[in-house]
C-alpha cells in the first residue's frame, strides 16, 4: 500500500527537492559523484549506506552548507548554492534538522530548547510561544518535561525533545542525521513512529540518513542506497528487501563479508607470517 501511495504521490505532487548530477570533493578526494535524487512532498525518504559514503554530506548540500563542484540541489524550486545569504537564511527557516544525538543546548531547559527557534525567527509574543511549545512537547509525549534540564532526560527523551525543537516552526522539509543512534528498542520504535506521524501531520517531506535498516523500512516510502559516493540501489521498502544486489543484501541482512569486505586489503597472509618468523 505504501509503495502505491508513493507512486500516486509522484504523479500528483511536485518534487520538493531535486538533486541532479551532484558532484563534490574535499580537496581532491571525491565524496559525491553524479548523484540524482528526487524527494516529493509528503514523503519520508531514507538515505542509507556505510559510514563515509557521503550521506551526511548530502544533507549539508540540501541545507546549503556546501557548494557542489558540479550539478545542483534545488529545494522548493530554488537552486541552493545560487542563493545569497539572505535567501539562504529565508530558505533555512522552512527546514528542520535533527542532529545526531539531538544536540540540545545543555544550559537551557526543555522549554527553552523548544522555544529557541520561535524566539530567534519570529516576533510571536511569549504567551503564544508558551502554548506552541507545550503543543510541540505534547506531540512527542513529553509535555510534562518542560522544566527539566537536558541532563535530567534519558537518551530517548532527549531525542524526542530535539524532535519537538526540529518541528517547532512547522518546516516543509525535515532532515534527520542518524535519528536512531544509541536508542534502546522501545525509544527507537517511538522515535520512528514520531518521524512518520509528524511528517504526515505537517504535510512535510522528511529525509532520514540512517544505518538502521529494519526500523527505517517500517516508516519510509523510498530508499536510496549509497556506496563510495554513488547511488548503488534505490526503490520502495519492499523492493529493497527483495533486492538481489550484493551490496544491498549484505547491508539489509548484516552479513559480515561481501562487497564490503571483512578484511582490510593487505599482502599475502602466509608471506607476512614468514617475513615475521
Amino acid at each position: 500500500m505504501r509503495a502505491l501511495n508513493f507512486w500516486i504521490a509522484n504523479l500528483s505532487s511536485p518534487a520538493l527537492v531535486e538533486i541532479r548530477d551532484l558532484n563534490f570533493s574535499y580537496d581532491k578526494r571525491p565524496v559525491l559523484q553524479g548523484i540524482n535524487m528526487t524527494f516529493h512532498k509528503g514523503q519520508v525518504i531514507a538515505i542509507m549506506g556505510s559510514s563515509g559514503c557521503g550521506k551526511t554530506t548530502m544533507l549539508r548540500h540540501i541545507g546549503g552548507a556546501l557548494k557542489p563542484t558540479k550539478g545542483y540541489v534545488k529545494v522548493d524550486g530554488q537552486v541552493m548554492h545560487e542563493l545569497n545569504q539572505a535567501g539562504l537564511y529565508k530558505m533555512r527557516r522552512k527546514m528542520g534538522m535533527l542532529f545526531q544525538f539531538g544536540a540540545l543546548f545543555t544550559d537551557m531547559s526543555v522549554y527553552d530548547n523548544v522555544a529557541f527557534q520561535m524566539r530567534e525567527h519570529t516576533d510571536l509574543p511569549e504567551e503564544i510561544i508558551h502554548d506552541l511549545v507545550l503543543m510541540k512537547l505534547h506531540a512527542v509525549g513529553l509535555r510534562g518535561t518542560q522544566n527539566l534540564m537536558p541532563s535530567e532526560l534519558s537518551g530517548g527523551m532527549a531525542r524526542r525533545v530535539a524532535l519537538a525543537r526540529t518541528v517547532a516552526l512547522d518546516p516543509m522539509l525535515i532532515m534527520y542525521d542518524e535519528p536512531f543512534a544509541g536508542l534502546d528498542p522501545i525509544s527507537l520504535t517511538v522515535v520512528g513512529d514520531l518521524i512518520r506521524r509528524l511528517n504526515d501531520a505537517l504535510g512535510a517531506t522528511s529525509v532520514v540518513v540512517t544505518h538502521d535498516v529494519q526500523e527505517s523500512l517500517k516508516i519510509v516510502d523510498y530508499v536510496y542506497f549509497m556506496a563510495n559516493g554513488v547511488i548503488v540501489a534505490e526503490g520502495s521498502p519492499d523492493e529493497i528487501r527483495a533486492s538481489d544486489k550484493a551490496f544491498v543484501r549484505q547491508f539489509v541482512h548484516g552479513e559480515m563479508d561481501g562487497p564490503v569486505p571483512f578484511h582490510y586489503p593487505g599482502g599475502d597472509y602466509r608471506q607476512d607470517l614468514n617475513l615475521r618468523a
